[in-house]
């Protein structure tokens, strides 16, 4: 692998962990729109490290979630429960960024953080 493509996919990586910490403090200020935005961008950041370091990549998130699930999920490198999490959060962050009078429940939502925290970490170890 190029040291181009391992210096950006460790970029992603720490952009993932820089949005993790984000939503954190965001949920904790009550910020819950923008934390479940945090979220997904969290685990995208991840999804396209992984995606690059098996020579793929998309300009746009639904070719980003196209290719995790064509290439990453169904060959088994991440299981299935975590894909539907990953279309959760992509779903979930599109009403709240694009939709109107949408308002999450914390109560709903807070429990997504771990789930992102074991979803970055999966893809990590996937990564190595």
């Amino acid at each position: 692998m190029k040291k181009e493509i391992r210096t950006l996919i460790l970029y992603r990586l720490n952009r993932a962990d820089e949005s993790l910490e984000e939503a954190s403090i965001l949920l904790e200020k009550d910020h819950i729109n923008t934390f479940v935005n945090r979220l997904y961008y969290a685990c995208f950041y991840a999804v396209t490290a992984l995606l690059l370091s098996k020579g793929l990549s998309s300009s746009k998130h639904s070719g980003v979630r196209a290719l995790f699930h064509q290439n990453i999920i169904k060959n088994g490198l991440i299981n299935r429960e975590m894909g539907k999490f990953y279309d959760k959060l992509f779903d979930t962050r599109q009403k709240g960024d694009y939709a109107d009078l949408v308002y999450f429940d914390k109560k709903e939502v807070s429990s997504w953080f771990d789930e992102a925290k074991k979803f970055i970490s999966s893809v990590k170890n996937t990564i190595e």
